[in-house]
């Protein structure tokens, strides 16, 4: 009997055991020393902006063609002449459309003739008609062919009025105020129609044009603004807007093409000018950096491990970031972090939620 007791006293021995065990290292998991750590505050900075090349040059610029087949013989202007609006700047020899002219010319006379002669013969006809010394049907026929020579009349002027216009295509006329940018043809050459002949550009509307490394890329949306500095003088300046931003980068350098509109820019921008471009700080543009390292992966998103001083524990937050440059040792917190608070920036992989920590302020760099 005493045996069967002993037994059965067995497994309460055992469940003391274990919840001793678990006791103790309880304790001994809360009596662990803090994990020492490097941290930073984080400190919003203002975004470094860098100055850029750029060329000066005409928001609007047009080649100009004849609008029919001929040869060049005149050329009035070239490049860097200044010409207005209607001014003619080039010719080709206008002796196949003069001819095409007058041949437009007798065709009208031709076909009035005919008209004038139909009309006779039709008063002629419904007079018979009437006076039953003529058929109907003679009178009818009239009614008709006076009616084709009238329609004759009305494509002979209209062909002579085409002719006439075409006669015009000889003179090549400026379609803006504006600056010849380039020439494409020569005295004695032979230009189909369409064929650019010489490049014109308005003034009034000028861009400064800007390729921005993808590096920097990012930081630019439209309607920012610039500082513009001529490079031959950099006390001369003016600013603009950015008005446009190439949808894809370049394939060969992989820039982005950006359009700087500087519309009240001194004369002295002229076109081709070489300019230096720098995006203005505005005060808004604040972003919190942080070393590389601070960053933890967790699930696919990045986090970063935040102190809480009054427990001296440690807490996971997810971030947005900045798409970082290759090889940067740096990155900027888009969302998800205040300024001044403590961020863990060694070891962040090896911290869990609530894990009790002993600071080391680390310097940013």
């Amino acid at each position: 009997m005493t045996l069967n007791r002993w037994y059965s006293s067995i497994p309460l021995f055992l469940s003391i055991t274990l919840l001793v065990g678990c006791e103790q290292n309880s304790i001994a998991g809360e009596n662990m020393p803090p994990r020492p750590v490097k941290s930073v505050a984080a400190t919003a900075e203002q975004e470094q902006t860098a100055s850029l090349p750029g060329v000066v040059r005409a928001r609007v610029e047009t080649d100009l063609a004849f609008r029919t087949l001929g040869r060049i013989v005149s050329r009035k202007v070239d490049v860097g002449d200044l010409v207005l609006k209607g001014d003619v700047v080039a010719e080709i020899d206008p002796l196949s459309l003069r001819l095409a002219v007058r041949s437009a010319e007798a065709d009208l006379r031709d076909a009035q003739a005919q008209f004038d002669n139909a009309a006779l013969t039709e008063r002629r006809k419904r007079t018979l008609a009437r006076i039953s010394a003529g058929s109907i049907a003679d009178r009818d026929l009239a009614e008709q062919q006076l009616k084709s020579a009238k329609a004759n009349v009305a494509k002979a002027t209209a062909s002579l009025a085409k002719a006439h216009e075409q006669l015009g295509y000889a003179e090549l006329r400026a379609e803006f105020d504006g600056v010849v940018t380039a020439t494409f043809g020569e005295m004695g050459q032979t230009v189909a129609a369409g064929q650019p002949v010489l490049g014109l550009a308005r003034l009034e509307n000028r861009d400064v044009v800007v390729d921005v490394p993808e590096a920097q890329f990012r930081s630019v949306r439209l309607n920012d603004r610039f500082s513009i500095a001529l490079q031959l003088d950099p006390t001369l300046r003016t600013s603009g807007i950015v008005r446009e931003i190439a949808p894809q980068a370049d394939p060969n350098t992989r820039t982005h093409r950006l359009k700087i509109a500087v519309d009240q820019a001194p004369e002295v921008f002229r076109l081709g000018a070489v300019v230096t471009a720098t995006l203005v700080a505005d005060g808004k543009k604040r972003a919190i950096a942080l070393p590389i390292a601070a960053i933890a992966d967790r699930d696919g998103a990045e986090h970063v491990w935040v102190v809480d001083h009054s427990t001296g524990t440690v807490t996971s937050r997810p971030v947005q970031l900045e798409a970082p440059a290759a090889g940067a040792r740096s990155v900027r917190i888009r969302s998800g972090l205040r300024e001044g608070e403590e961020v863990v920036v060694a070891g962040v992989n090896e911290l869990a939620d609530g894990q009790k920590v002993k600071l080391e302020q680390e310097l940013l760099p």
